[in-house]
């Protein structure tokens, strides 16, 4: 049942968690141990996606939290499972990640700022693995590495587009070898996507332990292995591996565990904070980052291909701002009623709920409403679903909390009630690389094609013949266009895919294609966030 906040001892009691599982962080959030539900069934899983994102704000993560209020408020026994906020977006453009109004997480701002120091953990394992291998080219130790193919850069939590490119080792021979590289934002370490793919410590090891970080002089990979980092890694690793317990306005539990982006990450919570979750309620809530393009196709082809995790029920979210927004209408027009630009930008949608019935999977669509959509603009929505077959659920969690999002609650249990077919991915991890990916860019996005660079033909080569070919797919891509041009709102069509380089994330296990310009380190807006913050 949702009620009041509670001391997170009193929670955790209410969870049945033994007192010696809980490493409390003061009175308000605490890491559980691993031993804590053991020996527990597991529940079923919701998995909550949205539409294309745009400047309107589509509230996905104030979805997944009211819809746990919701199904508490109808006597179901649910935990929430989300991803960590980035100090990033926070202090760049978009803000905290604790949902919204009456459906959102506390302590808000410990979560949004350091939270448990989980990122910490990640950012400095990461960087250690990178002082290791420059310390080891410095002396010279076998094997001898090639300084021109480190693929190992360093990550900082922060948006600073200064330290894309950088040069290190400036100054003599005591600072060490010159040599170019640059920082990626810690969401996008292929440690954070690591730990968020690893069932337990011991997979945790293995994971780092077959890091790429460079070549040796005869091409083969060198590893963190090899460089003697994996120890002390773990042991940096140690706390940020266990999940965060927290709760949500109401009461409702709420497990909030790593964080990787989903533009150029695999964007979804932990496996082992899903796999608590779902021993610790009837129902376990997830989100994955961004739209079905991006987030809900990761989590189904590479989460749910890694672990068999399957849900049960896909939310997906849609706002009338953002209807409005892919059918034409400027930032500052959103507020009158407009029932044709509603229309116009109902075919984007269209492609998500096409896209999770490529899934095998039948969306709710939620309507996350505003005060400020009317009755006309709701009612073309509703009427779009209802011709396709799609439940439709309005939500006012914003302003009414768990009561606000009932409706969407009975809709979700209805549909989960109703299926039993297999997950379907996307391809076969077994396919050939580029076959893998155009499957993604043609089937989610609806491109006619992909084309490659030069680069990017020598990048599946080298993963070929060091023999990863057969890993899945990570694609990265802008969020704010089905295609890889951020312009291109609404549902674009006749267009196609540019791929300019393949990473290989040999750790974490996939591959991450980059299209168009999509960037690992963002900048921060003209007017950051950061600005408007008062100490």
């Amino acid at each position: 049942m949702s009620g009041t906040v509670q001391e997170i001892g009193q929670l955790a009691k209410q969870l049945g968690i033994a007192p010696e599982h809980v490493i409390a962080y003061g009175t308000e959030k605490a890491k559980l141990r691993h031993e804590a539900v053991a020996d527990r069934k597991p529940g079923r899983l919701i998995l909550v996606t949205a539409m294309t994102p745009t400047g309107a704000g589509e509230g996905k993560t104030t979805t997944s939290i009211s819809l746990g209020q919701g199904m508490a408020s109808l006597g179901e026994k649910v935990c929430i499972a989300l991803r960590e906020p980035s100090l990033g977006p926070m202090f760049g453009m978009k803000g905290g990640a604790t949902g919204g109004g009456k459906a959102s997480l506390v302590p808000e701002e410990d979560i949004n700022l350091h939270f448990t120091g989980d990122f910490h953990a990640i950012t400095a394992a990461h960087n250690l693995l990178a002082a290791l291998l420059d310390n080891h080219i410095h002396y010279g130790n076998p094997p001898e590495v090639d300084p021109r193919r480190i693929s190992w850069r360093r990550v900082i939590d922060m948006n600073d587009r200064a330290l894309r490119h950088v040069v290190i080792g400036l100054g003599g021979v005591l600072q060490g070898v010159p040599r170019e590289t640059g920082f990626d934002i810690t969401p996008a370490s292929e440690i954070m996507a690591t730990l968020c793919l690893a069932e337990d410590e011991a997979d945790l090891r293995k994971r780092l332990s077959r890091l790429i970080v460079a070549e040796e002089a005869d091409g083969n990979p060198l590893t963190a292995e090899d460089v003697g980092a994996v120890g002390a890694m773990m042991r940096l690793l140690k706390d940020a591996m266990l999940p965060n317990l927290v709760q949500t306005c109401e009461g409702v539990p709420a497990l909030v565990h790593g964080g990787p982006f989903a533009n150029i990450a695999h964007g979804c919570n932990s496996v082992i904070a899903t796999r608590m979750a779902l021993k610790l309620g009837d129902w376990a809530i997830t989100e994955a980052g961004f739209g079905s393009d991006l987030g809900a196709e990761k989590f189904v082809d590479i989460k749910c291909g890694y672990t068999g995790l399957s849900p049960a029920a896909v939310v997906l979210v849609a706002t009338i701002r953002a209807l409005k927004r892919h059918g034409g209408k400027g930032p500052k027009d959103l507020i009158p009623e407009d029932v044709a630009a509603v229309k116009a930008g109902l075919p984007n949608l269209f492609k998500h709920i096409e896209n999770i019935r490529g899934f095998d999977r039948q969306p709710v669509v939620s309507i996350n409403r505003f005060d400020t959509d009317t009755d006309a603009e709701v009612e073309v929505v509703r009427k779009a679903c209802e011709e396709l077959g799609v439940r439709c659920a309005v939500s006012t969690a914003f302003a009414d909390g768990g009561k606000g999002a009932e409706e969407l609650a009975r809709a979700v249990i209805e549909t989960a009630n109703e299926e039993t077919r297999p997950l379907k991915p996307t391809y076969d991890w077994s396919d050939p690389m580029k076959k893998k990916i155009e499957a993604i860019a043609t089937r989610v996005y609806g491109a006619e094609g992909v084309d490659y660079t030069a680069t990017a033909i020598k990048d599946l080569a080298r993963i070929q013949r060091l023999g990863f070919a057969g890993l899945p797919i990570c694609m990265a891509k802008t969020p704010l266009s089905l295609s890889d041009d951020p312009k291109q709102i609404c549902r674009p069509t006749g267009f196609r895919i540019t791929i300019r380089n393949v990473l290989l994330s040999a750790g974490a296990g996939f591959l991450v294609p980059l299209a168009g310009d999509i960037i690992r380190m963002p900048g921060l807006p003209k007017r950051p966030n950061a600005l408007d913050i008062k100490g």
